[in-house]
């Protein structure tokens, strides 16, 4: 769910309420492709939480709010949602970036500003599931470079309940399936019986 002014969230969610095969709600208050809203209702913790305690008296069905990077402090826009009516939190979403054709001297992207995702921000996502996951009480969906089996157990020793895989579908369809094999086998490796064992399950260096 999504929306240029919090009006449209709520509007969005009162269409849906009528639907009976929706389980959940995810809540994109982090996206930077847009010119209004966007990214910078997740950029202020005072807005975050607004658009959560806009929409949350107009569902029983769970609220997931999905993060931007793009802030100082990741954990205070966490612990706000929370706060205002999030059952769960997913981050990271996409870091804001720039492209440059040089041999025309412009900007690649017409808004100049886009979103970067895929394996190079891995790193970023796996610091802020770990520093939301110390600051939260509610589930992690942890997201952000996402492409095998590993990566998913990085996601949730670092905290994450549970990990989605994005960018990495364009390049391969089966990425999903792919993962969930190397997951399982990565189990079955290190006697894990229950991948629940995993979260949050990292260790000092």
């Amino acid at each position: 769910v999504c929306g240029h002014e919090i009006d449209e969230f709520a509007q969005v969610i009162e269409k849906l309420e009528k639907q009976n095969n929706v389980d959940m709600y995810e809540l994109n208050i982090s996206c930077p492709n847009v010119d209004n809203g966007g990214m910078s209702f997740g950029t202020d913790p005072k807005i975050a939480a607004s658009v959560l305690a806009h929409v949350r008296p107009l569902t029983k069905r769970p609220l997931i709010a999905k993060l931007t990077p793009n802030v100082t402090d990741i954990t205070e826009i966490a612990r706000s949602v929370e706060a205002a009516g999030a059952d769960g939190i997913s981050l990271i979403n996409t870091v804001l970036g720039m492209a440059i054709d040089a041999h025309r001297f412009k900007p690649i992207l017409k808004r100049k500003f886009g979103g970067l995702s895929g394996p190079a921000i891995k790193p970023i996502a796996l610091r802020m599931v770990h520093e939301v996951s110390q600051a939260v009480e509610v589930p992690i969906i942890g997201l952000g470079g996402v492409s095998s089996g590993i990566d998913v157990v990085e996601f949730m020793l670092a905290g994450a309940s549970m990990v989605a895989v994005g960018t990495a579908n364009f390049k391969n369809p089966l990425a999903t399936q792919t993962a969930l094999q190397e997951l399982k086998e990565f189990c079955s490796l290190h006697g894990i019986n229950d991948v629940a064992q995993l979260i949050g399950a990292l260790k000092e260096a």
